[in-house]
C-alpha cells in the first residue's frame, strides 16, 4: 500500500512538473519595471521566435524589472518546444493579469479556451507590440474568434502582403523616417539592421511610420541598396524597390471592434537573427516601458543577459528536442543537436 501511495505521489509529482514547464517566468529583478508584467507570445515556424521570445524576456526582466512570462508553441505529446504545432499555448491565463504583450506569431488557431485569454487581454484595450509575422499571426480560427483571423490588418495595422525584397538573399537596413527622430520610441536607436528580407507592407490610415527598410543588395549590414524595380501587389503598378522604401516600423492606437484605444508597435522585423541588432532590441524595449506608462530611457540597457545565438530562420529548421527548461535563467542555448539527447 505504501508503494502505492509512493508511485501516486511520484506520478502527480511528474505531472506538475510537467505542467510547469509549458511556459517560463523570469521574475523582474529591481528596476523602473518592478510590478509590470509582461507576456511574450512565440509561435512561428520559420523566423526562431522561440529563441528571439527568451531573450527578449530575459533583458527586460534582470536589466528593467518588468516580470515577463514567456509562452511558446507546445508539442503536446512530447511536452517539448515545437513551432509547428499551430493549435496550442499552454499557459495563456497568463494574460489575464498582462500590462503589455508582445507577439512574434504565425498562423496559430488556438482552441477557444486558451484564444480566450488572449482575445479578453486586446478587447480590454490593452496595448501590443508584434514582430515580423505577427501581421498574419492568426488563420483557421472559426465560431466565436473567427474575426480574428484579421487581427493583424485590423490592429496591428497591416495583413499579409508578400516578400519584397528577396528572400535570404535580400537583407534589410532601417531608415529613420523624416521628422521621426524625436519619437520616444526612437531613443537611443540607431544602425537598425534585419538579416531577413522587407514585406510589403501599407500601415492603415491613422499610423505613424517611424522606420522605413532599405532592400540591400546582399546579406551584410554594408551592401548598397538594391536598385531594380518592381511591381506592388497591391496595384500592379512598378515602382523602385525602394522608391519609396516600404514602412517597417509604425505605430498606431487602434479603436475598432477588436480594442479600444490599444497602443500599438508594429515591425515586419524580428527574426531571431535579426534581434542581434542591439537598435531594435532597444526600439523593443523602448516600447515596453512607454506602453506601460514609464518614462523611456535615453539609452536602455539590451544587453544579454546570457549568451544569444539563434539559428538561422527557416522552415522545420528549429531545435528539434528543445524544452521550456533548456531556457531558464543563466543557460545558455543548447548546442545542436538536441533530438538525440546530446547538447
Amino acid at each position: 500500500m505504501k508503494f502505492l501511495r509512493t508511485l501516486a505521489l511520484s506520478f502527480v509529482t511528474a505531472t506538475a512538473a510537467f505542467a510547469d514547464d509549458q511556459w517560463i517566468t523570469y521574475e523582474g529583478k529591481d528596476g523602473p519595471g518592478k510590478g509590470k508584467r509582461v507576456v511574450l507570445i512565440s509561435g512561428d515556424e520559420e523566423y526562431r521566435s522561440e529563441e528571439a521570445m527568451p531573450m527578449l524576456g530575459k533583458i527586460l526582466s534582470q536589466r528593467h524589472g518588468f516580470t515577463c512570462t514567456v509562452l511558446f508553441a507546445i508539442n503536446k505529446a512530447s511536452g517539448e518546444i515545437d513551432p509547428n504545432t499551430t493549435d496550442n499555448l499552454p499557459g495563456a491565463e497568463a494574460l489575464d493579469k498582462a500590462d503589455l504583450v508582445i507577439t512574434s506569431l504565425r498562423f496559430r488557431h488556438w482552441p477557444d479556451e486558451q484564444f480566450k485569454h488572449f482575445a479578453d487581454y486586446v478587447k480590454a484595450g490593452k496595448p501590443l507590440i508584434g514582430l515580423r509575422t505577427s501581421t498574419h499571426a492568426f488563420s483557421g480560427l472559426k465560431g466565436e474568434y473567427a474575426p480574428f483571423n484579421e487581427f493583424g490588418k485590423k490592429v496591428y495595422g497591416e495583413g499579409w502582403v508578400t516578400h519584397w525584397g528577396g528572400h535570404k538573399r535580400e537583407a534589410t537596413r532601417g531608415v529613420i523616417e523624416s521628422g521621426a527622430g524625436d519619437d520616444a520610441l526612437l531613443r537611443g536607436v540607431s544602425d537598425l539592421f534585419g538579416d531577413t528580407d522587407v514585406y510589403e507592407a501599407y500601415p492603415s490610415a491613422g499610423s505613424k511610420i517611424l522606420v522605413r527598410g532599405v532592400v540591400l543588395k546582399g546579406m551584410k549590414p554594408g551592401d548598397e541598396p538594391a536598385d531594380y524595380k518592381k511591381k506592388r501587389a497591391s496595384d500592379k503598378q512598378e515602382q523602385g524597390v525602394n522608391d519609396p522604401a516600404m514602412p517597417v516600423v509604425w505605430t498606431r492606437t487602434n479603436d475598432n471592434d477588436f480594442g479600444k484605444g490599444n497602443k500599438v508597435l508594429c515591425t515586419t522585423l524580428g527574426s531571431a537573427t535579426d534581434l542581434q541588432n542591439e537598435g531594435l532590441r532597444r526600439l523593443i524595449v523602448n516600447a515596453a516601458f512607454s506602453f506601460t506608462g514609464l518614462e523611456v530611457p535615453a539609452k536602455a540597457n539590451v544587453e544579454y543577459v546570457d549568451p544569444f545565438k539563434p539559428l538561422f530562420y527557416g522552415f522545420n529548421a528549429y531545435r528539434k528536442g528543445l524544452k521550456v527548461s533548456d531556457l531558464a535563467l543563466g543557460k545558455a542555448m543548447p548546442e545542436l543537436p538536441l533530438a538525440n539527447g546530446k547538447k
